[in-house]
């Protein structure tokens, strides 16, 4: 069975039961009185637009994300704040690096970009510490991406032209070896060949 409610001031059957304090605690001597708190405005809510200055660089819960969503500079417009605000941030960052090492490493340079990409795409509107993290990894690995792409493209480029000049060369040479030792009634058996054709 429930309680009614008792009327301010009444402390029940407990007896002379404290109020709970309205003002928060005050070190001794800092009150302009006895028995009187100084008034203290409460502390301002962080403005949008501007970088909070304290507790490494991150703003209080429910602070942001600002009505109406992120701006597409990023969350202030500024630099990324230091450090990761949670470990969320700290997984899509490191799936930023380390996935694109392992894309870079696993396509042979040519596929890094793609998880920072996904990475970008997936937080990079939402924290800016995983947009610095994601813009830089992604950067790095498009660059070299395209190198690689280019060094695969002159690799076949070079390894081909090499490639017609020794068939044409080898093809020649050894074949009219072949035709000088067939009018001759020899056997010429050709060096590297295969038995593939019985």
């Amino acid at each position: 069975m429930t309680e009614p409610p008792r009327p301010p001031g009444d402390n029940g059957p407990g007896g002379n039961q404290p109020e709970p304090p309205t003002t928060p605690f005050t070190s001794p001597g800092s009150y302009s009185s006895p028995g009187e708190a100084p008034y203290a405005p409460p502390p301002a809510a962080p403005q949008y637009g501007a970088p909070p200055t304290s507790g490494g660089g991150y703003p209080p819960p429910g602070a942001y994300p600002p009505p109406g969503g992120y701006p597409p500079g990023g969350y202030y417009g500024g630099p990324a704040p230091a450090g990761f605000a949670n470990g969320e941030e700290r997984t899509w960052a490191l799936v930023a690096h380390f996935g694109g090492a392992a894309g870079a490493f696993v396509s042979g340079g040519v596929a890094g970009w793609i998880a920072p990409l996904v990475a970008f795409l997936a937080k990079g509107n939402t924290s800016p510490t995983v947009r610095a993290h994601s813009l830089t990894a992604l950067n790095f690995q498009v660059l070299w991406s395209i190198i690689g792409v280019v060094g695969y493209v002159l690799l076949c480029i070079v390894v081909g032209i090499v490639g017609v000049l020794a068939a044409w060369a080898l093809g020649t040479i050894f074949g009219v070896i072949a035709g000088i030792k067939a009018t001759n009634g020899e056997y010429y058996k050709y060096p590297m060949s295969p038995s593939w054709i019985k």
